[in-house]
């Protein structure tokens, strides 16, 4: 994390100043969209015999250490990104063979008929992928064009001209527990840029402070989000049907709770399995993770891991707020690409394809800004051109999906349903969201507890050997990540008021609840972060803000 503003100043007029670097552009973030911008503006200069340099920043160990999906891609934007992908070696090897959807009560299953089910719910076309493994593939493209990639550099601070975003800085190495330099620290390194793109995913702290400052989604609708636990399983060839694509709909969550599983069959005999939970649930006690483990148990569900053996596991926010949640995504000096901005399609549980859609949108607004020997304004060109998108078509169909699903499960079913299967998703009308997830919560006392079963240790688990399956790791002498804004909410507000949902929202056991002497604490074990960000969003006093390790720490997914 960064220090406080005069620990920074003693840093840099004690240790600086800081090393800085210029580029072209700048890129945060080397997930899908990222990487697609960078590689796009990269055949965009190759195209028109111009130089421009472009610099990745992932805070990663590794490209694809942190990228978690399902994952069922639509290739319809690499078809755009690279045309031969298929001989590039891109790791699509496992085309969707069969759609199944379930709706799910506590014993009992129901398959929609294929006929009912709406084009979202549809994969014909698609693939069944490891996005880590994608990613991976992605970095080597773009490698390959002359990008530079920093792996395990975390950008920690915007770096500002006035107004203007003129880079960003990493974070400072070797600073301990409380903030001050220890016989190993380094000053980050500024990167600075002619524009600068921010591509960190759902709910990223800089794009937040972004949207903060700007004011950029002062004319849309609250962000929602959800969070996604997943796990990769290895299971008999017996049980495995490669190229199968299950969701699910129901129990284990109640029917005014947003969320639905989904099981893929993959290559190699794996699983992809996981529940994505609405961050708008009311009721504290509730436990996403305990809820996908619990789903697990379904009479029509745990015969896939018969025998099996779990091989990863992780968690992620995704945004699923939609069009109408989508705030402005340029200021001046850069823009919000991918979920940094929102642009993930709900309806169709599918957010890569828009990542790389949106990073190719603006690098072609960047490579004609350059072009024009322009820098540090704003990239208009960008949200014009996904304005005439077929990005934009398919997230205006897909605009009422998650307000109507906030209505319930049955009234959702019924609303979605008509609207996509009767009218194609061309209603006349607009649906939005009306309040921040985390304003959603409602007290204890208006909510029974709910009770979860023991893990078994072979179908269920717990957090921690959950945590160590996902590669986690931080630097322990290092100021916590996870900060509060004032350290006594969490106890005199949180617990009497909310039953202290930290310790049920955080899919790792971050924080738990402990007494000392008859009297409680807050203790957060940082070390456990897999940086899923459900703290930073649905925290009910919004007291936890989530900043930036030092680079490289955090989970390191495999196939994921």
């Amino acid at each position: 994390m960064q220090p406080n503003e005069t620990l920074q100043q003693e840093l840099l007029q004690n240790f600086g100043p800081r090393e800085s670097m210029d580029y072209d552009v700048v890129i945060v973030g080397g997930g899908p969209a990222g990487l697609s911008a960078a590689i796009h503006i990269k055949q965009l200069a190759q195209k028109n015999s111009e130089e421009i340099s472009v610099c990745v920043l992932e805070k990663g160990s590794e490209v694809g250490a942190h990228i978690l999906s399902g994952a069922v891609m639509d290739p319809i934007a690499l078809n755009e990104l690279f045309p031969n992908w298929q001989e590039l070696g891109a790791p699509l090897n496992t085309p969707v063979k069969e759609d199944r959807f379930l709706f799910l009560s506590e014993k009992k299953s129901f398959q929609t008929p294929q006929w009912l089910l709406p084009s979202c719910f549809t994969n014909h076309g698609n693939y069944i992928i490891s996005l880590s493994n994608f990613t991976r593939w992605l970095a080597e493209q773009a490698e390959s064009l002359g990008v530079e990639i920093f792996p395990g550099f975390a950008a920690a601070e915007i770096l500002w001209d006035e107004e203007t975003v003129v880079g960003v800085a990493t974070g400072h190495l070797g600073l301990g527990k409380d903030g001050k330099p220890t016989e190993n620290f380094s000053l980050g390194m500024e990167l600075r840029a002619k524009y600068t793109l921010f591509a960190e995913g759902a709910r990223g702290h800089l794009g937040k402070q972004l949207i903060a400052k700007y004011q950029l989604d002062q004319d849309t609708t609250p962000q929602s989000y959800g969070i996604g636990i997943k796990e990769l399983w290895e299971i008999p060839a017996n049980q495995h049907q490669e190229g199968l694509v299950v969701h699910t709909a129901g129990w284990p969550l109640s029917s005014d709770t947003y969320g639905g599983s989904f099981l893929y069959h993959l290559e190699n005999n794996q699983v992809a399995v996981g529940l994505v939970v609405g961050l708008a649930y009311k009721n504290p006690y509730l436990s996403p993770f305990d809820e996908f483990q619990k789903y697990k148990t379904h009479p029509a569900i745990r015969g896939v891991f018969k025998n099996g053996k779990r091989l990863g596991y992780g968690a992620r926010a995704i945004t699923a707020g939609g069009l109408s949640s989508l705030p402005k995504t340029i200021f001046p000096g850069g823009a919000l690409i991918g979920c940094d901005a929102g642009y993930l399609n709900a309806s169709r549980i599918k957010g890569s394809h828009a990542a790389i859609k949106s990073g190719m949108l603006a690098a072609q607004a960047i490579a004609s800004a350059l072009a024009q020997q322009r820098q540090h304004d704003e990239l208009t060109a960008y949200p014009e051109a996904f304005a005439n998108s077929w990005l934009h078509q398919e997230l205006h169909r897909a605009r009422n999906f998650k307000p109507a699903m906030s209505k319930g499960l049955f009234m959702g079913t019924m609303l979605v349903g008509f609207e996509q299967k009767i009218l194609g998703g061309k209603a006349p009308w607009t649906m939005r969201n009306t309040k921040a997830d985390h304003a959603c919560l409602e007290p204890a006392a208006l909510h029974s507890v709910i009770h979860y079963p023991k893990p078994d240790g072979e179908l269920t688990f717990d957090r921690l050997s959950s945590v160590f399956l996902s590669g986690t790791n931080h630097e322990e002498n290092q100021p916590a990540h996870l900060t509060l804004k004032n350290s006594s909410i969490p106890v005199h507000t949180n617990l009497p008021i909310y039953a202290g949902p930290e310790q049920r929202y955080c899919p790792a056991g971050v924080y738990e609840f402990v007494n000392k002497e008859g009297i409680e604490h807050l203790q957060i074990n940082a070390q456990n972060c897999v940086h899923c960000k459900t703290c930073d969003i649905k925290d009910p006093s919004q007291n936890i803000v989530w900043v930036s390790p030092e680079g490289g720490g955090g989970p390191n997914y495999s196939g994921m």
